[in-house]
Protein backbone atom coordinates (compact mmCIF):
# COMPACT_ATOMS: atom_id res chain seq x y z
CA UNK A 1 0.00 0.00 0.00
CA UNK A 2 1.14 3.23 -0.86
CA UNK A 3 2.06 6.11 2.20
CA UNK A 4 -0.19 8.68 0.20
CA UNK A 5 -3.52 6.02 0.58
CA UNK A 6 -2.61 5.46 4.62
CA UNK A 7 -2.12 9.60 5.00
CA UNK A 8 -5.28 10.28 2.71
CA UNK A 9 -7.03 7.73 5.19
CA UNK A 10 -5.61 9.22 8.31
CA UNK A 11 -6.75 12.48 7.32
CA UNK A 12 -10.17 11.51 6.52
CA UNK A 13 -10.50 9.73 9.95
CA UNK A 14 -9.39 12.20 12.17
CA UNK A 15 -12.43 14.31 12.49
CA UNK A 16 -14.33 11.54 12.88
CA UNK A 17 -12.06 10.20 15.35
CA UNK A 18 -12.01 13.99 17.37
CA UNK A 19 -15.90 14.20 17.72
CA UNK A 20 -16.73 12.87 21.43
CA UNK A 21 -18.39 9.37 21.44
CA UNK A 22 -18.70 6.41 23.68
CA UNK A 23 -15.12 5.99 24.63
CA UNK A 24 -14.46 9.76 24.73
CA UNK A 25 -17.00 9.79 27.46
CA UNK A 26 -15.98 6.24 29.27
CA UNK A 27 -12.50 7.83 29.23
CA UNK A 28 -13.45 11.01 31.11
CA UNK A 29 -16.07 8.95 33.44
CA UNK A 30 -12.93 6.43 34.19
CA UNK A 31 -10.40 9.00 35.26
CA UNK A 32 -12.52 11.04 37.07
CA UNK A 33 -14.04 8.00 39.36
CA UNK A 34 -10.65 6.33 39.46
CA UNK A 35 -7.24 7.35 38.14
CA UNK A 36 -5.10 7.92 34.94
CA UNK A 37 -4.62 4.09 34.62
CA UNK A 38 -8.24 3.48 34.00
CA UNK A 39 -8.33 5.86 30.85
CA UNK A 40 -5.53 4.36 29.19
CA UNK A 41 -7.41 0.52 29.87
CA UNK A 42 -10.34 2.32 27.90
CA UNK A 43 -8.34 3.87 24.75
CA UNK A 44 -6.70 -0.07 24.78
CA UNK A 45 -10.01 -1.59 24.89
CA UNK A 46 -11.38 0.98 22.15
CA UNK A 47 -8.36 0.50 20.15
CA UNK A 48 -8.90 -3.20 20.14
CA UNK A 49 -12.44 -2.95 19.33
CA UNK A 50 -11.61 -1.24 16.09
CA UNK A 51 -9.31 -4.35 15.38
CA UNK A 52 -12.46 -6.54 15.62
CA UNK A 53 -13.96 -4.75 12.75
CA UNK A 54 -10.65 -4.84 11.22
CA UNK A 55 -10.12 -8.15 11.47
CA UNK A 56 -14.51 -9.01 10.26
CA UNK A 57 -13.73 -6.54 7.18
CA UNK A 58 -10.70 -8.23 6.27
CA UNK A 59 -12.83 -12.14 6.38
CA UNK A 60 -16.01 -10.45 5.01
CA UNK A 61 -18.08 -10.53 7.73
CA UNK A 62 -18.41 -6.91 7.71
CA UNK A 63 -19.86 -6.83 4.59
CA UNK A 64 -22.26 -9.62 5.54
CA UNK A 65 -23.66 -7.82 8.37
CA UNK A 66 -23.69 -3.73 6.73
CA UNK A 67 -25.98 -5.88 4.18
CA UNK A 68 -28.22 -7.71 5.93
CA UNK A 69 -30.97 -5.16 7.62
CA UNK A 70 -31.78 -7.49 10.37
CA UNK A 71 -28.20 -8.21 11.28
CA UNK A 72 -27.13 -4.21 11.38
CA UNK A 73 -30.42 -3.58 13.33
CA UNK A 74 -29.54 -6.39 15.76
CA UNK A 75 -26.15 -5.08 16.23
CA UNK A 76 -27.24 -1.51 16.95
CA UNK A 77 -29.95 -2.45 19.26
CA UNK A 78 -27.44 -5.09 21.11
CA UNK A 79 -24.71 -1.58 20.91
CA UNK A 80 -27.71 0.89 22.17
CA UNK A 81 -28.95 -1.34 25.02
CA UNK A 82 -25.07 -1.99 26.41
CA UNK A 83 -24.36 2.18 25.96
CA UNK A 84 -28.15 2.93 28.06
CA UNK A 85 -27.12 0.28 30.65
CA UNK A 86 -23.68 1.75 31.16
CA UNK A 87 -25.65 5.19 31.33
CA UNK A 88 -27.53 4.16 33.97
CA UNK A 89 -25.40 2.42 35.92
CA UNK A 90 -22.72 5.16 35.95
CA UNK A 91 -25.95 7.62 36.96
CA UNK A 92 -26.56 5.22 39.89
CA UNK A 93 -23.56 5.20 41.46
CA UNK A 94 -22.50 8.89 41.31
CA UNK A 95 -24.49 9.88 43.99
CA UNK A 96 -22.69 6.62 45.98
CA UNK A 97 -19.53 7.82 44.73
CA UNK A 98 -20.51 11.52 46.06
CA UNK A 99 -20.89 10.86 49.94
CA UNK A 100 -18.39 7.53 50.64
CA UNK A 101 -14.69 7.53 51.48
CA UNK A 102 -12.45 6.22 48.48
CA UNK A 103 -11.77 2.97 49.82
CA UNK A 104 -15.65 2.38 49.86
CA UNK A 105 -16.10 3.83 46.53
CA UNK A 106 -13.60 1.24 45.16
CA UNK A 107 -15.72 -1.77 46.95
CA UNK A 108 -18.79 -0.61 45.55
CA UNK A 109 -17.57 -0.38 42.28
CA UNK A 110 -16.07 -3.28 42.33
CA UNK A 111 -20.21 -4.75 42.79
CA UNK A 112 -21.04 -2.73 39.67
CA UNK A 113 -22.06 -5.21 36.60
CA UNK A 114 -19.06 -4.32 34.41
CA UNK A 115 -16.48 -5.43 37.24
CA UNK A 116 -15.13 -8.16 35.94
CA UNK A 117 -14.03 -6.20 32.67
CA UNK A 118 -13.00 -2.81 34.03
CA UNK A 119 -12.01 -0.08 31.59
CA UNK A 120 -10.60 -2.36 29.05
CA UNK A 121 -14.00 -4.46 28.73
CA UNK A 122 -15.81 -1.22 28.38
CA UNK A 123 -13.60 0.37 26.10
CA UNK A 124 -13.66 -2.63 23.99
CA UNK A 125 -17.26 -3.60 24.08
CA UNK A 126 -18.45 -0.31 23.23
CA UNK A 127 -16.66 0.13 19.61
CA UNK A 128 -17.35 -3.56 19.07
CA UNK A 129 -21.18 -2.91 19.67
CA UNK A 130 -20.95 0.08 17.86
CA UNK A 131 -22.19 -0.21 13.97
CA UNK A 132 -20.39 3.48 13.26
CA UNK A 133 -17.14 1.39 14.01
CA UNK A 134 -18.24 -1.06 11.01
CA UNK A 135 -19.59 1.14 8.89
CA UNK A 136 -16.02 2.67 8.87
CA UNK A 137 -14.25 -0.05 7.45
CA UNK A 138 -17.10 -0.82 4.93
CA UNK A 139 -17.53 2.49 3.13
CA UNK A 140 -14.37 4.56 4.26
CA UNK A 141 -11.87 2.03 4.12
CA UNK A 142 -12.96 0.51 0.66
CA UNK A 143 -11.97 3.95 -0.65
CA UNK A 144 -8.11 3.40 0.08
CA UNK A 145 -8.25 0.24 -0.90
CA UNK A 146 -6.21 -1.13 -4.71
CA UNK A 147 -8.09 -4.15 -5.72
CA UNK A 148 -5.43 -5.38 -7.86
CA UNK A 149 -3.43 -6.27 -4.21
CA UNK A 150 -4.34 -8.49 -1.73
CA UNK A 151 -7.05 -6.96 0.69
CA UNK A 152 -6.27 -8.54 3.82
CA UNK A 153 -2.80 -6.75 4.23
CA UNK A 154 -4.31 -3.40 2.94
CA UNK A 155 -6.68 -3.26 5.81
CA UNK A 156 -4.19 -3.97 8.47
CA UNK A 157 -2.34 -0.86 7.20
CA UNK A 158 -5.20 0.82 7.86
CA UNK A 159 -6.41 -0.76 10.82
CA UNK A 160 -2.93 0.14 12.32
CA UNK A 161 -3.04 3.96 10.88
CA UNK A 162 -6.93 4.20 12.45
CA UNK A 163 -5.66 2.69 16.07
CA UNK A 164 -2.84 5.06 15.94
CA UNK A 165 -5.05 7.93 15.38
CA UNK A 166 -7.23 6.95 18.53
CA UNK A 167 -4.96 6.19 20.82
CA UNK A 168 -3.03 9.26 20.44
CA UNK A 169 -6.20 11.26 21.01
CA UNK A 170 -7.71 8.97 23.90
CA UNK A 171 -4.48 8.99 25.77
CA UNK A 172 -3.88 12.31 25.32
CA UNK A 173 -7.90 13.43 26.24
CA UNK A 174 -6.70 11.04 29.31
CA UNK A 175 -4.02 13.42 30.09
CA UNK A 176 -6.52 16.43 30.03
CA UNK A 177 -8.67 14.65 32.11
CA UNK A 178 -6.06 13.40 34.74
CA UNK A 179 -4.89 16.66 34.98
CA UNK A 180 -8.11 18.74 35.86
CA UNK A 181 -8.98 16.27 38.15
CA UNK A 182 -6.26 16.65 40.32
CA UNK A 183 -6.94 20.62 40.99
CA UNK A 184 -10.63 20.11 40.92
CA UNK A 185 -11.21 16.37 42.76
CA UNK A 186 -14.17 16.95 45.01
CA UNK A 187 -16.69 14.37 46.08
CA UNK A 188 -19.47 16.96 44.03
CA UNK A 189 -17.56 17.69 40.95
CA UNK A 190 -17.14 13.09 40.78
CA UNK A 191 -20.83 12.78 40.93
CA UNK A 192 -21.74 15.75 38.58
CA UNK A 193 -18.93 14.47 36.20
CA UNK A 194 -20.30 10.92 37.09
CA UNK A 195 -24.03 11.99 35.98
CA UNK A 196 -23.09 13.94 32.93
CA UNK A 197 -21.13 10.98 31.40
CA UNK A 198 -24.26 8.31 32.28
CA UNK A 199 -26.42 10.60 30.77
CA UNK A 200 -24.43 11.30 27.42
CA UNK A 201 -24.20 7.61 27.18
CA UNK A 202 -27.47 7.39 27.52
CA UNK A 203 -28.20 9.70 24.85
CA UNK A 204 -25.97 7.57 22.39
CA UNK A 205 -27.44 4.76 23.24
CA UNK A 206 -30.78 6.29 22.45
CA UNK A 207 -29.53 7.55 19.13
CA UNK A 208 -28.25 4.25 17.59
CA UNK A 209 -31.62 3.04 18.58
CA UNK A 210 -33.63 5.17 16.98
CA UNK A 211 -30.73 4.86 13.94
CA UNK A 212 -31.70 1.53 13.57
CA UNK A 213 -35.10 1.89 12.95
Amino acid sequence: MQWQQVLGFVAAITPLTLIPGASFTLVTQRVIAGSRADGVLVALGSACGLLVHATFAAVGLSALVMSSAQALTVVKILGAGYLVWLGVTTWRSARRGAVEPAAVRIRARLRLPWARLGGFGQGLWSNVLNPKAASVYLTLVPQFLTSSRPIAPQIAALAVAHVAVVLVWLLFWTSVVAAARTAVDTPRFRSWMSRVAGAVLVGFGIRTAVAAR
